[in-house]
This record gives C-alpha cells, sequence and structure tokens, in this order.
C-alpha cells in the first residue's frame, strides 16, 4: 500500500469522528452502567439478583442472535454507512423511550418499569449486533491496522473522559430528584447527547470495498460456510477462546456493587466516586493500549487485561472500604478498554479482507455469550455465596490467560 493510499485511509476527519462518537456514546450510556448504576436501578423496582443479572446481560449480550444474520448479508456490501445509519436511529429511539417509561409508570407500577427496562435495553443492544459488523467494517476501510489501534485507544482514552462526566452528572442527578425520577430524566437527557455521537460517525467517508463475497443462497448455507471457516482456522478457535472466558469476570463483577453495599454506605455520591474510579482506569490505560496497539503488541495486552481482572476478583476478596472499590472499578475500567482494543484489532488482522465481517461476526457471536455470564452468576450466586461466586470467576480467568499466550499477534 503506498503512502498516498495510507494517508487517505487514516484521514484526520474520520479519526475525529469516531472520537467524537465514542465520547457521546460514552457520556450517554454510563447512566446505565451495568456493573453499578443498573443493578441499583433494578433493585428500585423490586428485582432481585437473577433479574439483574438478566438485566445486564441484556444490556452487553442481546447482540448476540443477529451477530451472524449480520455478515450474511453485510459479506456482499460494498458500503456499510447507510445501514449503520439506520441501526443509530433505532438506538436511540430505544433508549429515549426507557426513560419515557420510567416517568409514565414508575413506583405505581414497578413491574410495568422493569419490563420497560427490559424491552428497552433488549433493542437497544439487539439493533447493536448489526451496527457492531458495520462499525467494524467501516474502522477496517478507513484505518491502517496500527493507527487503527491508536484512533480506538484516543477514542476510549475520550469515552472515559465522557463517563467521568457522566458519573458526576448522575451522582448529581441522583441526588437531586428523587428515584424513579432520577432515572426517567437519565435516560431522556442522555439520548439526545448520544444523538451528537451518533450523528459524527454517520458523516465518516467511507470508501467503497473492492473485495467482496458474493453472498450464499442462504442463511443456513452461509452458517455451514461459517462454521468450517472456524474448524479449518486454528488461531481463529483460539482467539474465540481467549476472548469469551475473558469475560468470565462478568460472572461476579455486577454483583460486586451488591456486596459492597453490605459493607460500606452506598449513595449518589458513592456511585459517582466508584463510576469515576472505572473511568479514569479506562481512560488512563489507554495511554499504554494506544503504545503497544501501535507497535503491533496486541497478544500483550490481551495477556495483561486478563491478569488484571484476576487480580481486580482477588481483591473483592478482601474489599471493606471504599477505596479498595475504587482500586477494583479502577482495575476493572483499564482491563475492559484494553480487552476491547487487543480483541478487536487481532480479529482484523487475523480475517482476510473478503472473510472481515464472517470473522468478525464469529468472534463476536461467539464471544457475546460471555455477556451472559452475569445471568449465570446471578443464579450462582442466589444458590451459594460471594465465595463460591469469586472462585468460580478466578478459575476461568486463569484458562483464559493460559489460551491468551497461544494468540497470534
Amino acid at each position: 500500500m503506498s503512502n498516498i493510499q495510507k494517508h487517505e485511509m487514516d484521514s484526520n476527519s474520520n479519526h475525529k469522528k469516531n472520537v467524537l462518537h465514542g465520547f457521546f456514546l460514552s457520556i450517554s450510556t454510563t447512566i446505565a452502567e451495568p456493573h453499578t448504576i443498573l443493578p441499583l436501578i433494578i433493585s428500585h423496582f423490586g428485582g432481585g439478583s437473577i433479574l439483574i443479572g438478566f438485566f445486564s446481560s441484556l444490556l452487553r449480550g442481546g447482540a448476540i442472535i443477529v451477530q451472524l444474520y449480520a455478515a450474511f448479508h453485510a459479506q456482499s456490501y460494498p458500503y456499510m454507512l447507510k445501514y449503520l445509519r439506520r441501526v443509530f436511529v433505532i438506538r436511540f429511539i430505544s433508549w429515549f423511550l426507557i426513560g419515557v417509561a420510567l416517568y409514565i409508570f414508575g413506583d405505581d407500577y414497578p413491574n410495568a418499569s422493569l419490563f420497560s427496562i427490559g424491552i428497552g435495553l433488549f433493542i437497544f443492544s439487539f439493533s447493536a449486533g448489526f451496527g457492531a459488523i458495520y462499525f467494524r467494517e467501516i474502522t477496517a476501510k478507513i484505518f491502517t491496522h496500527k493507527f487503527r489501534g491508536k484512533t480506538m485507544a484516543v477514542r476510549q482514552f475520550f469515552s472515559g473522559a465522557a463517563a467521568i462526566i457522566s458519573g458526576a452528572g448522575t451522582g448529581y442527578i441522583i441526588s437531586s430528584f428523587e428515584a424513579p425520577m432520577s432515572y426517567a430524566v437519565l435516560f431522556m437527557v442522555s439520548a439526545f447527547l448520544m444523538a451528537i455521537g451518533l450523528f459524527a460517525f454517520g458523516t465518516v467517508s467511507e470508501p467503497k470495498k473492492e473485495k467482496v463475497t458474493k453472498k450464499e443462497k442462504s442463511f443456513k448455507l452461509f452458517l455451514q460456510n461459517a462454521m468450517a471457516t472456524l474448524k479449518g482456522d486454528k488461531n481463529l478457535q483460539i482467539q474465540v477462546t481467549t476472548f469469551l472466558l475473558a469475560y468470565s469476570y462478568l460472572f461476579a463483577l455486577p454483583f460486586i456493587i451488591i456486596d459492597a453495599n453490605t459493607k460500606i454506605d452506598i449513595d449518589g455520591t458513592t456511585i459517582g466516586l466508584l463510576i469515576t474510579a472505572q473511568m479514569v482506569g479506562a481512560m488512563l490505560s489507554n495511554f499504554a493500549w494506544g503504545k503497544l496497539s501501535g507497535n503491533g503488541h496486541n497478544k500483550l495486552i490481551a495477556n495483561i487485561t486478563i491478569s488484571m481482572t484476576i487480580v481486580a476478583i482477588t481483591l473483592a476478596f478482601f474489599a471493606s472500604s471504599l477505596i479498595i472499590y475504587m482500586i477494583i472499578f479502577f482495575i476493572i475500567g483499564a482491563s475492559i478498554d484494553g480487552n476491547r482494543i487487543s480483541s478487536g484489532n487481532l480479529i482484523l488482522i487475523l480475517a482476510p479482507e473478503e472473510k472481515r465481517p464472517v470473522y468478525s461476526a464469529l468472534q463476536t457471536n461467539i464471544t457475546s455469550f460471555g455477556m451472559f455470564f452475569s445471568l449465570l452468576g446471578g443464579v450462582l450466586l442466589h444458590f451459594t455465596s460471594f465465595t463460591t461466586l469469586y472462585i468460580f470467576t478466578l478459575i476461568c480467568l486463569c484458562v483464559s490467560l493460559y489460551i491468551s499466550f497461544k494468540l497470534k499477534d
């Protein structure tokens, strides 16, 4: 590839729009952060540990069932942006309507409020199943491998900054309005902030994809070919297994805040501090992740981030003060961002150009089952204890770390 082509791919305009998208998406979705705010919202309306796990899974994992179907169509698209814009509209509407529903139903109809949250989160996440394929394919076309690591690190740095702002704002709104009015206000206001970021990325300059794959005659045939691809690529198998098990921290993470609530006072200020700690960790770590990824060390990032989650869950055994819990969330924030960069770059490096949507969908579709680990964690906690939950989580993370050393950069 010539220097001119590289320059065109890594344009400053597309870089800025990518960062803006991350900034405003983060500032809006942090108000339903599944490890702090969301469990408290669900608990407010009478939901228990299993429902907390289920809703946390909905927010992160609802995209599973459409990833491969999206790739089935996307593999033959020379342009993705118009389809991504449709996803953006759906995500905005579903997020905004959660706030409207909480305003209408509130404490008078708690079951209706919980149902509305569940439906809204499912649509928001379900639509992201299509959006993830389109977004990743677009970033593969507009950024080179090394620059993509840098722009995603910058994006995540500003996403962390946005989340800190959001954490402070969330704490203020929760303190200023009585629940559930505060929750309704959070969702409705954040929806319009989200729209700014969606508009920004919706205007990137997307080049035409020259190498496309002819779509199979049926989705069934596509699935057969996709499974054959997975079976025939050992490196893909290792990568998928590593990042699936890397999500094992989700067995325990949504419930750490519940455990903390029995040891320290959890109020609006405390919530804001924990969110801030997580987002500061995410934000500052991106200096390291961007440097490592820019130098082609995505495997090392995976090794480090999985080790960090092991440390965080271990600390949860002994945590009994706000400082320790802030350290836990700081580490988790840093590891989540690093994992996102390494997994995203490794799959795009591994995949042939014409099969990028398929490889991306296979990894995302399979590893997204990890998003539902919080549901299993809720069931495990319901029948056992926090100690059992933490030990089980650590065992799974150690297996992930072992396999991660077999990744190919």
